[in-house]
């Protein structure tokens, strides 16, 4: 199993979680985290450090969600990882929760 970073993260991209990760596999876009599912041991330790909850295990994703474990897996092989914080977007607050984020998502 792993955990999957979810559409929420979409313009908010916190990276508190990226600091704690011990195998190092969080990758960054211009606007969202994905997890490496190949790389991820199911340690849990990033699930509470994201302040919007968008980090989720794998087994706790919705039907119509399903299609997010693909989108890490696939970004995670494009995308460098990210190991160090980074300071949000200025404006990530206000996309907090905003439902329908996919099509913001910039590859």
């Amino acid at each position: 199993m792993t955990f999957v970073v979810t559409e929420n993260c979409i313009k908010c991209k916190y990276t508190d979680c990226v600091e704690v990760c011990p195998v190092d596999c969080f990758h960054e876009g211009p606007n969202f985290l994905v997890i490496d599912p190949e790389e991820c041991i199911d340690c849990s330790l990033c699930e509470p450090e994201c302040p919007i909850e968008a980090i989720v295990p794998e087994d706790a994703i919705e039907e119509e969600q399903h299609h997010l474990l693909e989108l890490n897996a696939e970004l995670s092989q494009e995308w460098p990882v990210i190991t160090v914080k980074k300071d949000p977007p200025p404006d990530a607050d206000e996309w907090r929760g905003k439902p329908d984020k996919l099509k913001l998502l910039e590859r």
